[in-house]
């Protein structure tokens, strides 16, 4: 991958990463999944109209939605309204980038080089440390909630890699068709109708604020970059940079939220952390690329 790709890479992982405090700001006064909604609505409505359609069925385009966005956001938003704090929430999402790479091994028929699975090996267990080692205010439900948000993430990775859309922007934009209204729904069950309401009534700035930054940088700038990273690079060569993410997560949380972290959780960070420089060691060999086509979920899946 060439510099100026791997410094787009680093850039999308940091502002995740401050996300991860946007978010835990604008969800004060706003139940989760309503400020979700609001998020992929703001996402969809003044982007439709000027961007293309991708070039691909509207399974795929549709599937990235609902596992990269309606899947992944409807999850970790609960777990953080949950009281998950931002840097481990942001740790233990990248849980996602084992997903993908087991499951592009499995779908596509790429395979890792050996530093790529022993890098995501050591990953795996930062994470299995984290879990072990987590303080007080990380609690075993807010755990489960993200990492399932990470496995539906990493489905949608790899039905965007299978796509082979290079437009990232389209396959975010269309893709979030699948979001906002059952997002909706969802928030109508879980919360009930009358906090919907109120919370739209008392929407602040603050939140408006929040939403402003979720829908421009993390949403529509960050995955069109790193969608379309993923259609030109093996999914397995893109995911370990946002192994970046946690540490912009723990160090905003810390300066502007009073986050702390338990010492199992900072050792099993520096260890997850460290899988990202082994999986981004030259490899011995080429990677060996299949031929990609576009991916139907197994029932399973679906």
């Amino acid at each position: 991958m060439p510099l100026r790709h791997a410094l787009l890479a680093a850039m999308v992982a940091t502002i995740w990463g401050f996300n991860f405090v946007v978010i835990t700001w604008g969800m004060h006064d706003t139940p989760p999944l309503l400020f979700a909604a609001i998020r992929f609505l703001l996402v969809v409505v003044p982007a439709i109209a000027v961007v293309p359609r991708p070039e691909a069925p509207w399974r795929v385009v549709l599937g990235v939605g609902a596992f990269m966005s309606l899947g992944q956001f409807s999850l970790l938003y609960l777990a953080i309204g949950a009281g998950m704090p931002s840097g481990i929430a942001a740790l233990v999402l990248q849980a996602q980038i084992v997903f993908t790479i087991g499951l592009s091994a499995w779908r596509l028929g790429e395979t890792p080089t050996r530093p790529q699975v022993a890098g995501v090996t050591l990953g795996a267990l930062g994470l299995v440390i984290v879990a072990l080692g987590r303080g007080g205010d990380t609690t075993v439900g807010g755990l489960l909630l993200t990492l399932l948000a990470a496995l539906s993430w990493g489905i949608g990775n790899v039905i965007s890699r299978s796509s082979g859309v290079k437009g990232g922007l389209s396959l975010v934009v269309w893709g979030s068709l699948a979001v906002p209204l059952p997002m909706l729904g969802l928030a109508l069950v879980v919360d009930g109708p009358s906090a919907v309401v109120d919370a739209l009534v008392s929407f602040d700035a603050r939140a408006a604020a929040s939403t402003l930054y979720t829908v421009v940088l993390a949403t529509l700038v960050g995955y069109a970059i790193f969608n379309s990273l993923l259609a030109r690079y093996p999914s397995a060569q893109v995911v370990p940079f946002v192994l970046i993410a946690p540490i912009a997560a723990a160090a905003s949380g810390w300066a502007l939220l009073g986050q702390r972290l338990s010492l199992g959780e900072l050792a099993g960070g520096a260890v997850a952390l460290a899988g990202l420089a082994v999986t981004m060691a030259p490899a011995n060999r080429p990677w060996r690329r299949s031929r990609v086509s576009a991916w139907t979920p197994e029932p399973s899946m679906r």
